[in-house]
Order: C-alpha cells, then structure tokens, then sequence
C-alpha cells in the first residue's frame, strides 16, 4: 500500500517537499520510489548550488531505470543527505525519513502553495494508474 505523507507538499514529477524552520527538506516521493525499483545509487548536486523550480538538481538510479530528479522549488543547497552514498536504499525503506535528499534554503518560500497535498497527490498518482 503506498504510503502519502501529509506533513510535506508534492511536485507532478514525484518528489516532495517539507518545510523545516527556514529550509525545505526534499526527497522523493513513495509512489516515485516504488516505480523505480530498487535504489542502488543516488546522484546529488553540491552545497552551494542553487536551482529554478522544476529544474534537475540530481540522478535516482534503480535496477529498473535511472530517473532525474527536480527542484520542487527554488533554492540553494545547503545540505545534502550523504548517507545515502553508502545506503541509496534507504530511499525506498524510508523515502519521507531517513531516505530525504537535500534541504534547500528557498529564494521564494511562497513555491511551496504551487505544490499538491497529499489528497492532491493521491487523486493524482491513481489517474496515473489508469
């Protein structure tokens, strides 16, 4: 059963985002997680890079395919989830925790009201199905 997190906001192109204090906490969403298959490497931009929304900021390679992952909105990389260059797998046994992606400090907070809720979301991925 896909899980859909209400506590973050969803992009069309699957990743999530979660405001923390001043940054927003990125990753990628269940449904996007389980498409993919398992994650066996994970490609992230560099602290101090900065990206429009929409724009792709890194790679999410699985057994199954590799998937370009994007900004959900702009900002500045102020960190990067590390671990996951050694465990790219915790992607998909934790993609709302433990398997987060970047935090960004955004150029314009406000990006974030453009983005679904989960029920949004949920409508969305089940007319994906079809």
């Amino acid at each position: 059963m896909m899980k859909f997190d209400e506590t973050v906001q969803y992009a069309k192109s699957h990743e999530w985002a979660r405001q923390e204090g001043d940054l927003i906490v990125v990753g990628i969403s269940d449904y996007a997680q389980d498409s993919l298959g398992d994650v066996v490497f994970v490609e992230l931009p560099e602290v101090g890079d900065s990206f429009e929304q929409g724009a792709a900021f890194g790679v999410v390679e699985s057994v199954k395919a590799a998937s370009d992952v994007y900004a959900p909105v702009s900002g500045e990389v102020v960190e990067v989830n590390e671990a996951l260059g050694d465990n790219p797998g915790m992607v998909n046994e934790d993609p709302f925790g433990s398997g987060w992606l970047l935090k960004l400090k955004p150029t314009d907070a406000s990006q974030m009201s453009a983005l679904m809720d989960s029920d949004d979301y949920t409508t969305y991925t089940e007319g994906l199905e079809d």
